[in-house]
């Protein structure tokens, strides 16, 4: 896709996400900060097409920050691998569409809610995809958060002495965790050099720049013999700015009319974007 479409394609998952955001809520601010890391992944990069999900050939992505799915679902729905009607099931007790990841939904790899696993989960297929001499990647998508857990850095040790290069770990680092600013709680930075310290090549990005995506993952692997690891720098709760950075709009139950207000302001938004780049070009 070109960026034309990469960026409409994010704005119309940035509209579901919002839709999501009512009837017992979801996780939107995270969920708005990776729809632009999901998008390109899925748009552009992954080796994943719907009609071949089972494909022992394909490309992985686990969403290990499962609690950002709204975005995922948003995403599937787009890209035809659920049915766009579906969306309005979130959270009824008939389907599957949930706070997390189900593995009934197609396209889900594996389930995830519980911060801290699926980088381990995903170094065990990267791990089979080197011993049978595959041709598959795996990209697995941790929250900025989530890297206070233990079993992140067991992964990542293990990663590095095996030597997987094919397994890439992409942050979404908007900077909060549930409510709290992460450097406010449990400081992580540097984020790159600590991966580095254990064995991993590390870039830092601007998770909401298509060309910034696209030269990212352009030399993955990072270094030969050596997993990857791309900090991407995103804003919580993009496209809202009501909302976005702020620690108190994590989890959100909106009303229908309050829905119908951040769409309005999401579409302001993307008016006032394009306004820019029609300036900017000139």
């Amino acid at each position: 896709m070109q960026n034309e479409q990469l960026m409409a394609l994010s704005h119309r998952v940035r509209r579901h996400v919002i839709k999501m955001a009512t009837n017992g809520g979801c996780f939107i601010g995270a969920s708005l900060s990776c729809v632009d890391i999901l998008t390109y992944l899925y748009g552009n990069w992954l080796n994943l097409h719907r009609d071949r999900l089972t494909d022992p050939d394909r490309d992985y992505c686990l969403l290990s920050k499962g609690h950002d799915v709204p975005a995922l679902y948003g995403l599937f729905a787009e890209l035809g691998f659920i049915e766009p009607e579906r969306l309005g099931n979130h959270l009824r007790p008939d389907d599957d569409i949930y706070w997390h990841p189900n593995r009934n939904i197609p396209g889900i790899e594996f389930h995830s809610g519980s911060l801290g696993h699926l980088l381990s989960v995903g170094l065990g297929i990267a791990l089979d995809i080197k011993l049978r001499g595959g041709p598959g990647r795996v990209v697995v998508v941790l929250g900025d958060g989530e890297l206070n857990e233990g079993s992140v850095w067991e992964a990542a040790l293990v990663a590095a002495a095996k030597g997987l290069d094919k397994l890439i770990a992409i942050v979404d680092r908007n900077g909060f965790q549930a409510n709290t600013a992460t450097e406010d709680l449990i400081p992580i930075e540097p984020i790159g050099q600590k991966f580095i310290a254990f064995g991993w090549s590390a870039a830092r990005i601007d998770g909401h720049d298509f060309n910034a995506l696209e030269q990212g993952l352009a030399t993955i692997p990072l270094a030969a013999g050596r997993p990857s690891v791309i900090i991407a720098d995103t804003v919580r709760g993009k496209g809202l700015p009501s909302i976005s950075a702020r620690a108190d709009r994590w989890f959100c139950n909106f009303s229908p009319r309050e829905i119908e207000m951040l769409l309005e302001e999401l579409e302001g938004t993307r008016r006032a974007e394009l306004e820019s780049e029609t300036i900017v070009a000139r």
